[in-house]
């Protein structure tokens, strides 16, 4: 390890990641900030530059060690660049002075894309949060005199809280079956079609208290129905539709930390045919779902069973080369057991002097060969936005999901990126 720098190790979801990714499996999320004016980009780089000065936890390069990866100090410049690629795509050191995230923008939009080994994605809105506060300060600088700007508090704890919460004498859960795996033509040269739903939030509020569920548990279900009805139908599926739901666990254990502390629920929709066709049944079905494995104890049997795998000694003591070889191979085989992730990552609040130049925020996840395609959504004010990323060339799904919001009574409009001729 170096003696010159600081460095620390990875904490326990984040040790994966660098040994599993590639330029096909990038593990890159992103984050995005629509604001209300044209971004200027000199400004933008100066107001990531300040929040670096706060944010030191998130100026690091990664560094290969005898075991396993760690991070160190990065004492190079950030880059800055107009949004030039398709989003969620692998973040070349060599590239991007060795940082770990990337900012671009595009027209109104700043866009924060995050590998995974650096934070989660509740994490990552603090930084992105951050970065918009002080460029909207930097911008309106009449707005935004020393009276009125806000200390804010930002915390630089990067203690691994895995390991400070895990249950060594809890048993793991059960493990289910392979999923269904979706299936279709992909789309050409690396391209990632990218499909933003932006539903009436308070609508959608009141249809999920009439069904006496969750938003997630709704969208959820939503999600399972325009799968089962497409995709599914089409090519005779027979495996169960499983969507991966990633838990904040900052909302069952207390943590300060700004490094990954997640976990997941897998919602299995299980091959009653009756059941998926109806969808007040499905809906019965998620919520029951959501109700068994949502809870903190077997949030923590699975949380526990991945801390107890990274610290086994055999497992440690291998060299990062085999282990590579063997996390692949393992990553490659595990991911079969989920049909598409779904993250909400809720709703992003915002101080009150600071919302009027903001129009919505965004959250993309890298879709890639196995699942096909991913699901996020974020809120700000009244909009909330279910985002579809996605290698197919079929929207098939994403039709029949906004057509089942329509068939609700709930307001949409859809956005992309282009690179689907996408009529809701």
């Amino acid at each position: 390890m170096p003696k010159t720098n600081n460095w620390r190790r990875l904490d326990n979801s984040a040790k994966i990641f660098p040994i599993a990714s590639s330029k096909k499996y990038s593990s890159v999320f992103r984050l995005s900030a629509v604001l209300k004016e044209e971004i200027q980009p000199e400004v933008l780089k100066e107001a990531v530059e300040i929040v670096l000065k706060n944010l030191s936890s998130f100026k690091v390069k990664l560094k290969k060690g005898l075991f396993w990866y760690y991070f160190e100090d990065n004492t190079k410049k950030i880059i800055i660049e107009r949004e030039k690629n398709y989003p969620c795509k692998y973040i070349d050191p060599n590239t991007n002075n060795d940082y770990l995230f990337k900012v671009t923008y595009f027209k109104d939009k700043i866009n924060l894309d995050i590998f995974h080994s650096l934070t989660d994605g509740n994490s990552g809105i603090i930084f992105l949060r951050e970065i918009v506060y002080t460029y909207i300060e930097l911008v309106h600088k009449n707005d935004f005199n020393k009276k009125l700007r806000i200390e804010r508090t930002l915390s630089n704890n990067t203690e691994d809280d895995y390991l400070k919460n895990y249950d060594k004498k809890s048993k793991p859960a059960k493990g289910g079956k392979k999923a269904y795996i979706l299936k279709g033509s992909k789309l050409p040269l690396s391209m990632i079609g990218v499909i933003h739903v932006n539903i009436n939030l308070n609508q959608l509020k009141q249809k999920a208290k009439e069904k006496d569920v969750t938003i997630t548990q709704f969208l959820t279900a939503c999600l399972i129905y325009a799968i089962y009805n497409t995709n599914y139908k089409i090519y005779n599926g027979s495996k169960p539709i499983k969507i991966c739901i990633p838990v904040d666990l900052k909302k069952y254990f207390k943590s300060e930390t700004v490094s990954n502390f997640f976990s997941y629920i897998n919602v299995q929709a299980n091959m009653d045919l009756k059941m998926l066709e109806s969808f007040d049944g499905l809906l019965k079905f998620v919520k029951q779902d959501f109700n068994q494995k949502l809870t903190k104890d077997e949030i923590s049997k699975t949380m526990s069973a991945n801390v107890k795998l990274g610290n086994n000694i055999l497992i440690k003591s291998i060299p990062l080369f085999l282990k590579s070889i063997i996390v692949k191979l393992s990553y490659l085989e595990i991911r079969k057991y989920t049909t598409t992730t779904f993250s909400n990552i809720g709703r992003i609040g915002i101080i009150g002097e600071y919302q009027k130049y903001i129009d919505k925020f965004l959250m993309l996840i890298a879709p890639e060969s196995v699942e096909k395609i991913k699901c996020s959504a974020c809120s700000f004010d009244n909009n909330l936005v279910f985002t579809f990323t996605s290698v197919l060339e079929n929207t098939d799904i994403e039709k029949e999901f906004c057509k089942k919001l329509k068939e609700e009574g709930i307001e949409i409009f859809v956005e992309g990126n282009g690179v689907h001729d996408f009529i809701s």
